[in-house]
C-alpha cells in the first residue's frame, strides 16, 4: 500500500514550491469562488430581470399594434414561426469556455424565471449563438432573436482568471529562486560533509549568508577544525607512542641475545622473540591504521598491474590466486595505500579462506571494482559491517594470534579516503567475496598532510 509519503517531493527546495504552488491555488480558486458567488451572480440576475422587463415591453408593444403593424414591426425584428432547430431549452457547458458558459446558464435560467410562462426562452448554439424568445405580435406567437447583454458574457472574468494564473506562476517563480538560494548553502554543506566523511579535509564554508545559514555553516567550520585537531593529535600520539616502544623493544632484543646466547635455551629464546614480534606487528598495525595513505599524493595508475604484481608475489609465497582480469582504464589512486588495501583482504582471504583464492577486478557505474574470493567457512551477514570497525574480529579469528582487528579497519579508511567503498558478499558456490569500489572520475583529492 502506498504511504502519502510517497507522493511528496523528496527535497526541501520542491516541497516548499509545491507548497507554494498549492498555497496560491487554494487562495485563488477561494477568491474566484467568492467574486462568482457575491460578485458575478448577483450582477447577471440583476440584468436578467432588466432583460425581461424590456422583453415583456416588447412583447406588449408588439400585441397592441394592429395587426399589420404588428406583423411589419415583426419582420423587422427577423421574426419566425418556429425556433430553429438548433435551438435548445438549456445548452451544454462547453470545457474550452466553462466560464462563459456557465454566466450564460446563470442568465437563461434567471431570465426564464422572471418571464412569463407562455414566453419560453432558446439558445441557438449553431455557428452564431443567439438567444431566442417567444413574443406575440398580431395576436400570433413569434420567435425573435435578441442581441445578449454583456453583463452574460464572460470577457472580464477570463481576463481575472488569465491574470491569476499569471500571478500565481510569477509568484511560483519567485518561490523557486528563493529557495534555490537559500538550498545553495545546504548544498555545500552536503558536499563538504560528504568530503568529511571520505576523509578529505574540504575548505572552510561561508558565513556570510542568512543567520541560520551561518550559523550552520560555522558549526560545521568548528566540527571540521576539531576533527582535524583530533586526527592530527592522534596521528602524533600513535607515532610517539611506536617509537618510544620500539625502542626499549630492540634493547630488551639485544639484552635477551646477551644474556641468552644460542644453544643455551633456545626455547626460551624463540618464545621472547615471538612475543616480541607479535608486539611489533601490533604497532605496525597501529601505524597503518594511524596513516592509511593521508599523506600520500594520488597519481595515474593500472590498478590490474597492481593487482597482477600482488597476485605474483603471493604465488612465490606458495598461495596461488586465480586472476580474472577485468578490463579497467588508468585513473588516479593512491598506489602505496591500494596496495596496503589489497594485501589485507588477500591476507586475509589466505589465513581464513585457504581455498578457492581468486581475484577479479571489472569496471561498473563509474567505479574500479576489485574482488577478492575464497571457499572458506565465510562468515555471517550480521557481522560484515561490525567487521569494519576498528578492534573487531570475526568469530573465525579466534584460533589466529597476531591480529588487532585493524585489518578491514584499514581497507574500509583507505576506499573511503578515496571515495569508494567497501561491501561483502557471499561467493555463489560458497565462500566470501570483498569487494572494492574506487570511483574512476571525483573531486580533486586534498593535498597531502605536512609531516609532523
Amino acid at each position: 500500500m502506498l504511504t502519502p509519503s510517497r507522493w511528496l517531493p523528496r527535497s526541501l527546495l520542491s516541497r516548499n514550491i509545491a507548497l507554494l504552488v498549492a498555497l496560491v491555488a487554494l487562495t485563488q480558486v477561494c477568491s474566484f469562488a467568492a467574486l462568482l458567488h457575491f460578485v458575478q451572480r448577483p450582477r447577471i440576475e440583476r440584468a436578467s430581470i432588466i432583460f425581461a422587463d424590456y422583453v415583456e415591453m416588447l412583447d406588449g408593444t408588439l400585441a397592441s399594434m394592429p395587426p399589420a403593424e404588428g406583423r411589419a414591426a415583426a419582420a423587422r425584428l427577423n421574426a419566425h414561426r418556429e425556433a430553429p432547430a438548433s435551438s435548445v431549452d438549456l445548452p451544454g457547458v462547453n470545457p474550452l469556455y466553462v466560464f462563459q458558459t456557465w454566466q450564460r446558464d446563470v442568465f437563461i435560467e434567471a431570465l426564464q424565471r422572471h418571464l412569463p410562462a407562455d414566453m419560453p426562452v432558446r439558445w441557438e448554439t449553431s455557428d452564431e449563438e443567439r438567444l431566442w424568445i417567444r413574443v406575440h405580435a398580431a395576436g400570433e406567437p413569434v420567435w425573435v432573436t435578441l442581441p445578449m447583454t454583456a453583463d452574460a458574457r464572460a470577457s472580464g472574468i477570463t481576463t481575472a482568471i488569465v491574470l491569476s494564473i499569471g500571478l500565481a506562476l510569477l509568484a511560483a517563480f519567485t518561490g523557486w529562486l528563493i529557495q534555490r538560494h537559500l538550498n545553495r548553502p545546504l548544498a555545500d554543506l552536503a558536499h563538504a560533509a560528504r568530503r568529511v566523511s571520505a576523509g578529505d579535509a574540504p575548505a572552510p564554508l561561508p558565513t556570510d549568508g542568512p543567520t541560520e545559514i551561518a550559523q550552520v555553516s560555522q558549526a560545521f567550520n568548528q566540527m571540521t577544525a576539531a576533527l582535524q585537531q583530533a586526527e592530527a593529535t592522534r596521528a602524533l600520539m600513535l607515532a610517539g607512542v611506536s617509537h618510544d616502544i620500539r625502542t626499549p623493544l630492540t634493547k630488551l632484543r639485544l639484552a635477551i641475545a646477551m644474556a641468552l646466547p644460542r644453544g643455551t635455551n633456545d626455547k626460551l629464546v624463540d618464545s621472547a622473540e615471538g612475543y616480541l614480534d607479535h608486539i611489533d606487528t601490533i604497532l605496525q598495525q597501529f601505524m597503518d591504521y594511524a596513516g592509511s595513505g593521508e599523506r600520500e599524493a594520488p597519481q595515474p595508475g593500472d590498478l590490474n598491474a597492481l593487482v597482477g604484481q600482488l597476485v605474483a608475489d603471493f604465488a612465490g609465497l606458495g598461495h596461488e590466486f586465480d586472476f580474472e582480469e577485468g578490463d579497467l582504464p588508468h585513473f588516479a589512486f593512491r598506489p602505496v595505500a591500494v596496495m596496503r588495501l589489497l594485501m589485507n583482504l588477500m591476507q586475509n582471504a589466505v589465513v581464513y579462506g585457504r581455498t578457492g583464492l581468486g581475484v577479479r577486478t571489472w569496471e561498473a557505474d563509474g567505479h574500479a571494482c576489485v574482488a577478492i574470493c575464497d571457499r572458506g567457512s565465510g562468515i555471517r551477514a550480521e557481522e560484515l559491517e561490525r567487521l569494519k570497525s576498528p578492534f573487531s574480529r570475526g568469530t573465525n579469528a579466534r584460533g589466529h594470534t597476531g591480529g588487532t582487528g585493524l585489518g578491514l579497519a584499514i581497507v574500509e579508511r583507505i576506499a573511503r579516503l578515496h571515495g569508494g567503498s567497501l561491501t561483502f558478499a557471499d561467493r555463489a558456490g560458497g565462500g566470501l567475496e570483498a569487494v572494492v569500489k574506487l570511483p574512476l572520475e571525483r573531486a580533486p583529492f586534498p593535498e597531502p598532510a605536512a609531516h609532523g
